[in-house]
């Protein structure tokens, strides 16, 4: 088993306590400060050279070696967080005020329907979403909310999804967890959000993510283990894109306290479209390709595994012609362009 090697490989860390300390996120236990999200950001992170994954280079070096499906070089996990399908009245009303600004009447008199109608709905991506990534032969997670109205941040119920969902698991596509604001600390809503899901999915659930990132060491993991998950892929920074933990490669956590591997596999983040241009490092395009570019293709020097979240708000203008620059570009390099399930099984096959 793969994960068996790497774990070999990483014990080999406790003698180098950097590393080590790297790894495991010893900085991240009992922080004396974390963000409004209560998040632990990169800014106070004492690694600051998140663009080199250390600890995965250190794996390689040690002889670790990792082949993928096909000869593929490296793996690329496609993720899509779908946070909301449906637009206030407010944002509505201000659209086709600024639509008729702009003499686009097409548009003002489509968007009071966009709720109803979901093919003139933009945020309603999920066909578009995957013939896109067909054409390059690939497969992605879509991470769907297991709310129910009242809780915090509801938009959608997943059974406003049914049909879509079962097309999605039809056409070989992944459906995971997108956990709610607290359920990252509470293991009752991460249970009742997870059945949710599956009640209306007709199947389990084995992947997830929560909501803003929102993450904490190393609590949540084991949580989210107790809660019947087999992987996560939260476990990147909302402020900074980059190789958190110093991985490159998928892993099962190390819990300091209990001092044992987590029964739960990380598949960390990577790269968000959010954080690459609106609401942290607010890059133009060609500075968020410059940074993409040399985050592919250094988990391609390192045999490793780049996790990509892009949010189907984000499937439009260019944005949509960015996502479709990095399928273009992976698909060139030889990579897997998978879901996390699937990447899940390749590191827990026997």
């Amino acid at each position: 088993m793969l994960s068996n090697e790497i774990e070999e490989h990483l014990d080999e860390l406790r003698s180098e306590p950097d590393l080590w300390n790297i790894f495991t996120r010893k900085e991240e236990y009992n922080p004396l400060f974390r963000d409004k999200y209560e998040r632990f950001p990169y800014y106070l992170s004492t690694d600051r050279n998140i663009f080199e994954p250390k600890i995965s280079k250190h794996l390689l070096e040690s002889g670790l070696k990792i082949e993928y499906p096909d000869g593929k070089k490296f793996a690329v996990c496609l993720t899509h967080d779908i946070d909301a399908l449906f637009y206030s009245r407010m944002s509505i009303l201000t659209d086709v005020g600024r639509h008729i600004l702009n003499d686009q009447l097409k548009d003002a008199f489509r968007r009071p329907f966009y709720n109803a109608n979901k093919k003139w709905n933009p945020w309603w991506k999920f066909k578009e979403i995957m013939d896109l990534e067909e054409e390059f032969e690939a497969k992605s997670t879509f991470f769907i909310m297991g709310l129910k109205e009242g809780e915090w941040d509801f938009n959608y119920q997943a059974e406003d999804l049914t049909q879509e969902l079962g097309i999605i698991v039809d056409r070989g596509w992944e459906v995971g967890l997108h956990g709610g604001h607290e359920a990252y600390k509470d293991l009752m809503a991460l249970k009742r959000q997870k059945a949710n899901l599956e009640e209306t999915l007709g199947r389990k659930v084995m992947g997830y993510r929560n909501h803003f990132l929102r993450f904490k060491v190393p609590d949540t993991w084991e949580l989210l283990k107790e809660a019947g998950f087999k992987y996560d892929t939260t476990f990147g920074y909302a402020d900074s894109v980059g190789f958190r933990a110093g991985m490159c490669h998928p892993f099962r956590p190390f819990n300091l306290n209990t001092g044992k591997y987590v029964d739960l596999y990380e598949i960390p983040l990577t790269i968000m479209d959010s954080t690459l241009f609106d609401s942290y490092m607010r890059t133009d395009v060609s500075v968020a390709w410059d940074i993409t570019k040399q985050l592919i293709d250094t988990a391609r020097r390192y045999n490793g595994v780049i996790n990509i979240l892009w949010h189907n708000t984000y499937f439009n203008g260019k944005n949509l012609e960015f996502y479709a620059k990095i399928l273009d570009y992976c698909n060139k390099k030889n990579a897997w362009l998978r879901s996390g399930e699937s990447i899940h099984n390749l590191w827990t096959q026997p």
